[in-house]
């Protein structure tokens, strides 16, 4: 027997209990979702334990058939927000969904900096989650705020530094439009994040900028200290060769 996937092993354990439509979307069923449409007995706006709307899974899925299908009918909410505050189109941009992000893109109607309960953006998501393909889309639109702050205080491009993803560090910083040295709550800032966790090649774009404020504190120390904790030695050098380290900022 084929082993369940996790959301469909949560729906049988009672986690999800969505309608029929529900979890045909969220599994990507074109026809089945077709099917259920055309009785004109279906709750398109029912919602799961988790908030999800059919439309909300299927964008989230990355079934853009399904997607279109419910658009279709012209009466989806397309702002709809699940437990925690994310919409359809902030689910698609998380999960590097480009097709359905173009989709939802081309309605015209999707609020491009909505906010979850966690402040996050869209465009957030998206950096964060490497998706090279979305943050161009979004960049596109000409409508998106780059330095946005999520609730910790950190940007799309603290997000993209910090988990290492170098396409989309680079595509940020083409813009001109990024504050490099961008500081969260607790002062992390783009070179901190990718100094600790061991990207090196983020290290050196950043670097490469000239902008970049080697000997700024966070609650955690400054991105050499960090970098030397962790035992990212190629790191260090790199910090090291700029010659701008102020060693004094490195003491206690």
């Amino acid at each position: 027997m084929a082993k369940d996937s996790p959301q469909r092993t949560a729906a049988r354990r009672g986690l999800s209990r969505g309608t029929a439509l529900s979890r045909a979307a969220e599994f990507g069923h074109e026809a089945m979702v077709k099917l259920l449409i055309e009785t004109g007995q279906v709750e398109l706006e029912s919602r799961d334990d988790f908030g999800y709307t059919p439309f909300a899974h299927a964008a989230k899925g990355g079934h853009v058939a399904v997607v279109k299908l419910l658009l279709e009918t012209g009466q989806v909410d397309l702002e709809s927000r699940d437990d925690i505050g994310c919409t359809p189109f902030a689910h698609a941009a998380s999960g590097g969904h480009e097709a359905v992000v173009k989709l939802l893109l081309e309605t015209g109607q999707v609020n491009l900096e909505s906010r979850n309960n966690f402040d996050s953006t869209p465009l957030s998501y998206a950096a964060g989650g490497g998706h090279e393909a979305v943050v161009k889309l979004l960049l596109d639109t000409g409508a998106v705020d780059l330095e946005s702050k999520d609730e910790q205080g950190y940007t799309p491009f603290t997000h993209a530094a910090g988990d290492g993803h170098e396409a989309v560090v680079k595509l940020l910083l083409q813009t001109g439009q990024v504050d490099v040295n961008a500081s969260s709550y607790y002062g992390f800032t783009p070179l901190t994040e990718a100094a600790e966790h061991g990207h090196e090649t983020v290290v050196k774009l950043l670097l490469e900028t000239g902008q970049v404020n080697v000997n700024k504190k966070s609650s955690s120390g400054t991105a050499l200290s960090l970098a030397a904790e962790s035992g990212h030695k190629a790191i260090v050098k790199l910090i090291l060769e700029t010659g701008k380290v102020d060693f004094d900022e490195h003491r206690d």
